[in-house]
């Protein structure tokens, strides 16, 4: 199966996320550079393109260069905060260009949180206007959630309160904080428990599942999925055996993601796991999780692979 590549565009940014997993350091794609690498994932069969960032938005030439991969036959996706979309017109020409898809990341649905979170006041107003433009368009919108303490108590109320904004949104994304990624992430104690957020994933997913919308869940180890370990991003690379390219606007440049990308460390509970040659782990285990909160699970390892292939 051909795999999406991974761009980044721009390590610039207009807000200020205090966990941002790639944080500006000033580089900003030449057109040049970014028309290279389109026809390099195009020459390889990729699938698709997704261009991210820092914020991509920020790469002057983002709608001629989604028009370019449209040309290359790669379909390309955006993830962004947001924020410029929300002018109709920017919007309008990244549609017109043959945008598709695209990701909006938020992190809370109270405008408080969402502005400490983000550094920006005006985030989720912004938000709320790129929801309605993008899916008036037809552009598909799915929805990027970190976890971390402040919002692990309405991680459910966010899901809902997007779909009131824009009930085209089927498809929701979380990812639990990486705490290595930022170090303001962690000098303000965002890294929740695993227990801060059990329940409130819990209740986001059981309403997802009852409405018909589809998501998936990084960097939470199955112990914590309940009846859905199928939506695991982490469990879904590793069943199907899954890779990605990803080119980053640093020193790591081309990177090659295979299996061993999506294991993290386990504990010995995990050993009595029925689930644990197709569970990730848990990420930075001892460190800033603890091994005390897992339990091993005794879902038969077959369904959920067979879930995994089914659910594609």
């Amino acid at each position: 199966m051909a795999e999406l590549a991974y761009l980044q565009v721009s390590r610039v940014c207009n807000q200020k996320c205090v966990f941002c997993s790639n944080p500006a350091n000033g580089r900003v794609i030449s057109w040049k550079e970014a028309a290279a690498w389109v026809d390099s994932f195009a020459k390889d069969g990729a699938a698709g393109v997704i261009l991210t960032g820092g914020e991509p938005t920020m790469f002057p030439q983002l709608p001629r260069l989604v028009a370019y991969a449209v040309e290359r036959h790669l379909t390309p996706r955006l993830i962004t905060n947001g924020q410029k979309t929300a002018d109709p017109a920017y919007m309008r020409a990244l549609a017109r260009a043959g945008l598709p898809h695209m990701h909006i990341s938020i992190h809370s649905c109270r405008p408080e949180l969402q502005a400490r979170l983000s550094g920006n006041p005006d985030s989720l107003g912004n938000i709320r206007r790129s929801l309605r433009n993008a899916t008036a368009l037809g552009v598909r919108v799915d929805i990027n959630t970190v976890i971390n303490k402040a919002n692990a108590g309405h991680l459910s109320k966010t899901v809902r309160w997007v779909v009131e904004q824009a009930p085209a949104v089927r498809h929701f994304v979380w990812n639990n904080l990486d705490p290595l990624m930022n170090k303001d992430a962690a000098k303000e104690d965002l890294t929740p428990r695993l227990r801060d957020f059990e329940v409130e994933l819990h209740r986001a997913m059981v309403w997802l599942a009852f409405t018909g919308r589809t998501f998936r869940v990084e960097r939470v180890p199955l112990c914590f999925m309940s009846e859905f370990p199928h939506r695991s991003t982490e469990t879904r690379k590793l069943v199907k055996d899954e890779a990605r390219s990803i080119y980053f606007l640093d020193e790591k440049g081309l990177r090659v993601q295979d299996k061993s990308a999506w294991t993290y460390e386990k504990g010995p509970r995990c050993r009595d796991c029925r689930l644990e040659a197709i569970c990730a782990g848990l990420y930075q285990l001892g460190v800033y999780y603890s091994a005390d909160e897992l339990c091993p699970v005794f879902t038969d390892p077959a369904w959920v692979a067979r879930r995994v292939r089914e659910d594609s």
